[in-house]
């Protein structure tokens, strides 16, 4: 039987612009008929992903671009510096051809004063240690290159990086390269109405001050909101086992990427708002029939009257949603915790045992390694 742990989070931003669309606004979303402010998944991933050299080493993880033919033979230099790099292009060329993958070289433009090395079409996500491999590889080979199309899709295709095994790979051209991710996760989504405010800002032009002039340089507007939000992610242990071909290697996977859905955030315009809150609740459910997000606390918007904490209020809807799953379709999770500030810790009762942060991450590497070993037994 498949295990997931999910995670849920509630975080507080004051006014932030921490992700916003084309137009330069925060993004947002209609839940329960009112708008709110929402993080795009993609957004959180990234910053996830930006994270977990904190927690593993650069060989653990992976890189992502189209210039894959590149980076391949910019390695096979390192590796060998009496290697010529216009053979190691070719050489990496042909690998990447023989695995499936497109590559070409860029339409030159009139400012190009030497030819660009082919690319692949689209970001091709491939780990360290597979480019380390392959290069090494084509090293020895020197002119023969790789024997097969088996041969080469072997290599881009076992022993996967943790960042590829957690959040998958999608290969175009030959989705026999393709990686399922082990991890799921939803854009956050404001636990209560909220619409974009606008910040009027005006600089001065310090020449024009030291004259004694007056006015503003340069005056401008930009869009802000401030809300509490709810996050939620869901990870399938079996997946990510299967991905990294490890139970150690996921057992640190798994911890990484608990630890960073705790402390990462997207970066953007932080340098205007410093929005580097924490979340004020993280709650973690592991499960054994499927996975459950409590979104649906937040359809009807959370509101406080005045002098009122929204944030009490968040937390009980969230308790609430929980254990109404529990009572009505019988969905016992195999354990449960939950980290809180103190002011929420009375409300976030019914969310599974109080830990700190260090001991929640411990418990998601140990319920990864004991399911990894009841798959095992069962397969016996």
């Amino acid at each position: 039987m498949t295990t997931f742990i999910d995670f849920h989070a509630l975080q507080t931003l004051a006014p932030n612009n921490i992700n916003r669309g084309e137009d330069g606004a925060p993004k947002t979303a209609f839940f329960g008929g009112v708008q709110r402010q929402r993080i795009s998944s993609q957004a959180l991933k990234a910053a996830q992903r930006r994270s977990f050299s904190n927690y593993l080493e650069a060989s653990e993880l992976g890189v992502r671009t189209k210039r894959v033919v590149e980076l391949v033979a910019q390695r096979m230099v390192e590796l060998d510096e009496t290697t010529d790099y216009d053979a190691a292009l070719k050489s990496a060329e042909a690998a990447f051809t023989k695995a499936g993958l497109k590559v070409a070289a860029p339409k030159a433009k009139k400012t190009d004063t030497v030819p660009k090395a082919p690319a692949a079409g689209y970001l091709v996500f491939l780990g360290r240690h597979q480019v380390d491999r392959l290069a090494q590889i084509l090293l020895e080979r020197g002119g023969e290159g790789l024997a097969s199309k088996k041969e080469a899709q072997e290599l881009l295709d076992t022993e996967h990086a943790v960042d590829v095994a957690l959040f998958g790979r999608m290969v175009a051209d030959d989705a026999a390269l393709n990686v399922d991710a082990a991890v799921q996760v939803a854009h956050a989504l404001g636990v209560h109405a909220a619409v974009p405010d606008f910040d009027y800002y005006t600089a001065i032009d310090d020449m024009e001050r030291l004259d004694e002039q007056t006015g503003a340089g340069m005056i401008g507007t930009l869009e802000m909101m401030s809300s509490t939000v709810y996050r939620y992610a869901t990870l399938n242990v079996d997946q990510l086992v299967e991905n990294l071909g490890s139970v150690d290697a996921a057992v640190r996977a798994a911890e990484a990427f608990a630890a960073t859905f705790i402390e990462s955030l997207p970066s953007g315009k932080q340098n205007t708002f410093a929005a580097h809150s924490l979340p004020e609740l993280v709650s973690v459910a592991v499960r054994d029939r499927r996975p459950v997000s409590y979104v649906n606390a937040f359809e009807k918007p959370v509101e406080v009257d005045e002098g009122g904490n929204r944030r009490v209020a968040a937390t009980a809807a969230l308790t609430g949603e929980a254990q109404g799953v529990t009572e009505t379709y019988g969905m016992v999770p195999q354990h449960d915790w939950v980290m809180a500030v103190p002011a929420l810790r009375d409300s976030a009762a019914g969310l599974g045992e109080s830990i700190s942060q260090q001991e929640l991450v411990e418990n998601v590497g140990r319920a990864v390694r004991d399911a990894a070993g009841s798959a095992g037994e069962e397969a016996r």
